[in-house]
């Protein structure tokens, strides 16, 4: 369901960015890159060094050589904390460094894939597929292992598709899932047909797959992905695919085949390139495109805010795709299995979770944000999925502001009065649009209904029998199924919201969508 024109001018104004701060109590010992994309930021290590940040400044921080780390940012302030592998290769002391423009966003889509389950499409491409088997039917040793679908399994089975190098046992993952050893071992099995052990091998398996085939040597895969030696990466590797990573390497350097990376590799490759630029090896670029990426079929146990801050993408929900344009932001229901993708070089942040106690749900819903707002939602991004945030973070926070951005783009739709008490009233009547059921006129005073009479040529009752039908008229004009939509401006029975919207509109929700989605 597309959202195709912006908010109104006078809706941009963003909140302010308040301060934030964070520690590294909790957080593994792991390099951590800070980078300062506006405003100002300073770290603390061991209550020494001090590193002050401006716009466009980062420090890289080893793991190695401090026991307390702390970042403390400044009122309007956008910070992103970037953890990477120990093996990433970066320098060995606290480090400072511009980062260039063009590298901005790639970190930016850094921290996204580090948060999110993106991944690509679970399957390697055909043509690694084809060296790696020798011309032989693609087998499951070319596809990643199910998910589990238990929600701690799952968010195991995630944080390892984001970093399959990640050693810890199954006592200590089942700590970290708010689970049992016992438990967490069962919902793996019940749900992808595989101990966690052999779930993560062949996950490691098919990471190593990807590194090499971005141009890593045995031994840089073998650390990426978790191994301890190379002999025991290699012996593991030959057993799952009948070759040795060296033999596939030349393989893959003697096909004339085109290989196109996953986005997995690519973000490999290109934090290489980040590491030279941290050290001051030379001027790397961030050249390389933010490659296509997208969830397997999934579904979460809460709402799901996402938010596009560049290019495209979609969502795929029980048979409909709903497009997300540059700065849309969609809820995506609980419970309902669904894929997200984004297209190449696209970008999305996800803006927080709402339980279904707080928020009723089980259509996705979406809204538009200005260009004026980026810098407040990296702020709600980084808040809700790292431990920078500001000390009275509320999560809930974000569902009043989705909500003001909800009222703002239905007053498009409809002509506004400019008396104040009556303009407080049509955006409080916006606001609940989606409650069942049309009362009589609500109790107001008989000013308000004079103004909305003078300033809109509409009695109060017409004017919101007018705004629910054209909100209706935008929801339908960009996809949406009537039964849908009529909940959304309230109407608990589809024939009956059939009937208002014929008569208002001269054509059926249905005909009207058809109408307007063949004319698109």
């Amino acid at each position: 369901m597309a959202i195709s024109s912006p908010i109104p001018a006078d809706a941009t104004d963003a909140p302010p960015i308040p301060a934030a701060r964070s520690d590294s109590t909790g957080h593994p010992r792991r390099p951590l890159l800070i980078w300062v994309r506006t405003g100002t930021a300073h770290v603390h290590i061991d209550g020494d060094a001090v590193f002050h940040l401006a716009a466009g400044e980062g420090t890289w921080i080893p793991a190695a050589g401090w026991d307390h780390r702390a970042i403390i940012t400044e009122p309007g302030t956008v910070a992103f904390p970037l953890w990477f592998h120990p093996g990433a290769g970066g320098p060995a002391e606290t480090t400072r460094f511009e980062v260039p423009g063009g590298w901005q966003d790639w970190l930016i889509q850094h921290f996204n894939l580090q948060v999110t389950p993106l991944s690509g499409d679970g399957r390697l491409p055909e043509a690694i597929t084809d060296l790696l088997l020798g011309g032989q039917p693609p087998t499951s040793a070319s596809t990643l292992p199910e998910m589990p679908r238990a929600t701690g399994a799952r968010a195991v089975a995630e944080q390892l598709l984001r970093d399959p190098a990640i050693d810890l046992t199954v006592e200590q993952w089942a700590t970290r899932a708010l689970s049992s050893p016992r438990t967490l071992r069962r919902d793996f099995l019940a749900g992808t047909g595989l101990t966690f052990e052999q779930w993560r091998l062949r996950h490691r398996l098919i990471a190593a797959v990807e590194f090499l085939t971005a141009g890593f040597d045995a031994d840089q895969v073998a650390a990426r992905v978790g191994f301890a030696s190379r002999n025991g990466f290699t012996r593991a590797f030959k057993q799952r695919y009948g070759l040795t990573p060296h033999d596939f390497s030349g393989r893959l350097a003697a096909s004339p085949a085109r290989v196109d990376l996953t986005p997995r590799a690519t973000l490999a490759r290109q934090t290489d390139e980040l590491m030279r630029l941290v050290r001051g090896d030379s001027l790397a670029t961030a050249s390389d495109p933010l490659p296509a990426a997208r969830t397997s079929s999934h579904a979460n146990d809460m709402h799901v805010l996402s938010w596009m801050y560049r290019g495209s993408g979609y969502l795929d929900i029980d048979g409909s795709r709903y497009e997300r344009q540059r700065g849309v932001a969609t809820w995506i229901p609980a419970g309902r299995r669904h894929i997200t993708g984004l297209r190449e070089n696209s970008i999305s942040l996800p803006l927080g979770n709402a339980g279904t106690a707080d928020l009723s749900l089980t259509e996705p819903l979406q809204v538009r944000f200005s260009p004026a707002w980026d810098d407040y939602l990296m702020h709600c991004a980084i808040s809700a999925r790292s431990g920078l945030h500001p000390d009275d973070y509320d999560p809930r926070h974000i569902l009043d502001l989705f909500a003001e951005q909800v009222v703002a783009q239905r007053a498009r739709s409809v002509p506004m009065p400019t008396d104040p008490r009556a303009r407080a009233a049509a955006l409080d009547y916006l606001r609940h649009i989606d409650v069942p059921g049309e009362s009589a006129a609500p109790d107001v005073p008989a000013a308000i209904h004079r103004a909305f009479r003078d300033q809109t040529g509409m009695t109060f009752a017409r004017w919101r029998y007018a705004a629910r039908m054209r909100i209706a008229r935008d929801l339908l004009a960009g996809g949406g199924r009537p039964s849908a939509v009529a909940r959304r401006v309230g109407y608990a029975h589809l024939p009956t919201f059939s009937t208002a919207f014929t008569r208002f509109h001269g054509l059926s929700p249905r005909e009207y969508r058809d109408r307007e989605t063949a004319n698109g």
